[in-house]
This record gives C-alpha cells, sequence and structure tokens, in this order.
C-alpha cells in the first residue's frame, strides 16, 4: 500500500521510539491520515503510536487540538503558527512524548500566489523542548505525490526528534 521507503522510514522511527520509550502522536490536515496509515501499517506499531489526530477543517484544528481560532484567521491554517500549535495541541490531547504536524496545500486546487500548491509546514513537538518548524515548498508535482512526500518528511522529523535522546 505504500512505498518501501516510508515503510523502511516509519519501521526505524517505531524501533527508535520503541528503544527510548517514546510515543507518537500526530496531527494531519494535507495528509488526512496518511502520516497514521504509514505508522500503523507497521505490526506492533501500538506500543509506540499513541494516536493520529485527522483535523482537516479548520473547525476540527480547534476542536481536536485547541488550535485559536484567531491563529487561524491571522495567518492561515497553512502557516507556521498554527502548524506549531498542531503539534503542541496534540502532545497536550495525547499521552506522547513526542509529536509532529502537517499543514499544506497539496492541489490540485487551493493554492495562491502566497501559499502555492505544494507548499506544507512541518511542526515536531517534544516534552520539554522547544517546538521545531519547518516549511517545504514541493511545486506543483500531483496531490497524490505532495502527500507522500510530505508523509516521508514528517518521518524524517520525528526520527531526528527521536535521535536526539
Amino acid at each position: 500500500m505504500f512505498p518501501d521507503d516510508l515503510i523502511a522510514r516509519a519501521t526505524h522511527l517505531l524501533a527508535t521510539c520503541r528503544a527510548a520509550g517514546l510515543r507518537i502522536a500526530v496531527a494531519e490536515s494535507c495528509t488526512g491520515g496518511l502520516l497514521s496509515g504509514v505508522l500503523t501499517e507497521i505490526a506492533g506499531s501500538s506500543d509506540v503510536f499513541e494516536r493520529g489526530f485527522i483535523t482537516y477543517s479548520n473547525a476540527a484544528k480547534s476542536g481536536q487540538l485547541g488550535v485559536p481560532k484567531d491563529l487561524i484567521a491571522d495567518f492561515g491554517a497553512v502557516s507556521e503558527p498554527v502548524a506549531r500549535a498542531m503539534a503542541e495541541g496534540a502532545l497536550t490531547y495525547a499521552q506522547a512524548e513526542i509529536s509532529a504536524s502537517v499543514t499544506g496545500v497539496a492541489g490540485p486546487g487551493g493554492g495562491t500566489a502566497m501559499k502555492p500548491v505544494g507548499l506544507v509546514h512541518f511542526a515536531v513537538a517534544r516534552k520539554g523542548q522547544p517546538t521545531l518548524h519547518e516549511v517545504q515548498s514541493f511545486g506543483d508535482l500531483g496531490r497524490g505525490t505532495i502527500r507522500l512526500l510530505a508523509v516521508g518528511r514528517a518521518l524524517a522529523l520525528l526520527q531526528e526528534q527521536a535521535d536526539r535522546g
């Protein structure tokens, strides 16, 4: 179902977190559950993967993750402040030590000059540490490709956070 490279990354991430006693939560928008899906594709992932929040709508971001509505109104759902708030909200509402969020424009429509198709914001939060942010401009490569690239980058960011010990 998922490309072999994503399965390999997810397997490595889960093994790292298992060894370190870390549990993962994710907050997804444009990936619509694909990040949760690749993590749960690995047998035995339930001892590491705590939960995934699929918060596609702005109301879900606020209702499930506590993202302030004024933050979304001021910066838009696809923004650094919202990505950070999503990752931090996932930690607040889950029994996990690390979390990642993904929010972007997967296309084919919905892009603007300021936020074109392929723009994706990521954040990774870890209890007791500053929340990290990254933005990627994948380009207008097609909805499916953008979503899979976003999952791969989110796995890599989670791995970097887990490797910090």
